[in-house]
């Protein structure tokens, strides 16, 4: 039997890759400079876990995939503690970035916040869930 697929890559489709660079540096993450001709097209960060986060131009996307329509869901960055949540939040909509959702204490026990990168693609960042934390969410 062949082994299942293992996820190892996001891709995320950008209209501005500097100010998308800009804004996933401003979160922690390190986005190397790569070949020139291809710095506004294509951009990589390995993530720890070896996921690669890959950021596309739109005209990048239309090339390599012809059934491309936009959209994504939330991209979730895990940190080391709940003030750091509140911290992130603080800095990233501090300088600009627009905020979805503040920094508040979820039902299942983390402190979560979602920020909007340059393209408005949501992206979470939430603390480790503190079962002591947890509570009734009011619906199934």
């Amino acid at each position: 039997m062949a082994e299942p697929p293992v996820q190892d890559q996001v891709n995320l489709v950008v209209s501005d890759m500097e100010a998308t660079v800009a804004f996933y540096r401003r979160l922690g993450l390190t986005i190397p400079d790569t070949d020139p001709e291809w710095q506004g097209h294509h951009r990589n960060a390995r993530l720890p876990g070896g996921i690669d986060l890959d950021f596309d131009s739109v005209a990048f996307a239309r090339r390599s995939d012809k059934g491309w329509r936009g959209g994504t869901g939330v991209l979730g960055f895990k940190v080391d503690g709940r003030e750091r949540v509140d911290e992130i939040y603080a800095d990233l909509t501090g300088a600009g970035y627009a905020g979805q959702q503040e920094p508040y204490d979820a039902f299942w026990g983390a402190r979560y916040a979602v920020v909007e990168d340059p393209d408005g693609n949501p992206v979470g960042i939430m603390s480790p869930i503190d079962p002591d934390r947890r509570s009734n969410p009011g619906f199934p």
